[in-house]
């Protein structure tokens, strides 16, 4: 699971280093050439995307190290974790969902798959089967009772 966000994390940041070390230096220079840099607008477009190129690299590499931290044994066997999926009766909509909590990266609402730092995903979390989730939505309190858990480890072997 990790490995592939780990994949496509380098990925972005492969080309983000390329465009800074190749492409980049080469616009500021061909802008710089045009003469007075105070009205230059490429020279100012180049440098202003070269700052947001090392910002978005610096954040991706403190992601990388996140995910790296992420240890599998730590989650849990038998309660909500990162990576599993469950299935919950919505008090409030009186409908049964199932959601999958995976990481920032691949969430995909429409597809059932939330964020463990999502409002839901967050209630959810360290919850057993029969257990009530609660949290709060712009539209008032809502509750979910979870009905069936299936971990991380239980779909690994499926693989």
């Amino acid at each position: 699971m990790t490995e592939h966000i780990k994949r496509k994390l380098q990925e972005e940041m492969n080309a983000l280093e390329h465009e800074l070390v190749h492409d980049l230096p080469k616009e500021i220079k061909k802008a710089a050439a045009l003469g007075d840099l105070s009205e230059n607008a490429e020279y100012h477009m180049a440098k202003q995307r070269q700052e947001f190129v090392k910002a978005r690299l610096r954040q991706l590499g403190a992601r990388m190290a996140d995910l790296a931290l992420i240890n599998m044994d730590n989650i849990p066997r038998d309660r909500v974790g990162l990576g599993s999926t469950v299935k919950v009766f919505d008090n409030t909509k009186n409908e049964e969902v199932e959601y999958k909590l995976v990481t920032s990266e691949e969430t995909d609402v429409a597809a059932g798959k939330i964020s463990t730092s999502s409002p839901i995903g967050r209630a959810l979390l360290n919850k057993k089967v029969g257990d009530t989730a609660t949290f709060v939505t712009p539209n008032g309190k809502r509750e979910m009772e979870i009905l069936t858990l299936s971990t991380i480890h239980d779909e690994a072997p499926a693989k």
